[in-house]
């Protein structure tokens, strides 16, 4: 009976001793507490007033209001330039720029090719009304002063460039106001793609003549980069 129960203590010891070296050979896995998620709601910047730098291609030309079969060629230029955006009330804000931006058009006539060229600082007082979260639409008048002029001559293989900054020398009125419309669509809440039209709303003869009734229209892309 005895070496009954001592063999039976033996074994017991064997079994525990060997279950130990299991466990310290294999621990159990650790166990990490879940992760957390964290939720960020969208920043909503309406209300900050944006300073930002713009810039893009204008594709111009001019109309004649008092004849629609009077056409002319479009141009290349650019514009750039600094704006400021002052939200007013949801979803209104006001938006002013100054821009500088080239204007002008081409004429093919039976002597050869005309190309003006003009220079300007445009002015544009909009309103700036926001229709989606991330499309606005802008509309409002803009002041555009004149400050150079050229114009390029070309006649086969000759080609003649005249550079006019005189004021009174070029026959255009120095100041004019015209009229914007535009779209806007944030692609992030600092840049913008912007797409507008802008014509002049008075005729750009310095004489004081209605008729021919010339006026800048011009087509704009570009981007926008807002503080």
């Amino acid at each position: 009976m005895k070496k009954l129960t001592f063999f039976a203590i033996l074994l017991l010891m064997v079994a525990a001793g060997t279950v130990n070296a299991q466990m310290r050979r294999y621990p159990p896995p650790r166990r990490y507490p879940p992760a957390r998620t964290t939720y960020r709601r969208p920043v909503d910047d309406f209300y900050r007033v944006k300073f930002g730098i713009v810039a893009g291609a204008n594709i111009s030309n001019i109309v004649n209001i008092n004849n629609s079969n009077f056409n002319t060629n479009t141009i290349v230029g650019w514009n750039v330039g600094a704006s400021l955006d002052i939200p007013i009330v949801r979803p209104l804000s006001f938006e002013g720029e100054v821009l500088f931006s080239q204007k002008g058009y081409k004429a093919y006539t039976a002597d050869g090719d005309f190309t003006q060229r003009t220079n300007w600082i445009d002015v544009p007082l909009l309103a700036k009304i926001q229709l989606a979260p991330a499309f606005n639409l802008v509309v409002g008048p803009q002041i555009s002063f004149l400050t150079s002029t050229q114009n390029t001559y070309r006649s086969g293989f000759n080609s003649v460039s005249e550079q006019i900054y005189t004021r009174d020398a070029d026959g255009f009125n120095k100041s004019l106001v015209g009229g914007v419309i535009g779209v806007g669509i944030d692609l992030s809440p600092n840049v913008e793609l912007r797409g507008r039209y802008t014509l002049d709303l008075q005729n750009n003869s310095s004489d004081g003549a209605t008729y021919p009734d010339y006026r800048n229209q011009v087509f704009q892309v570009g981007l926008g980069f807002k503080f």
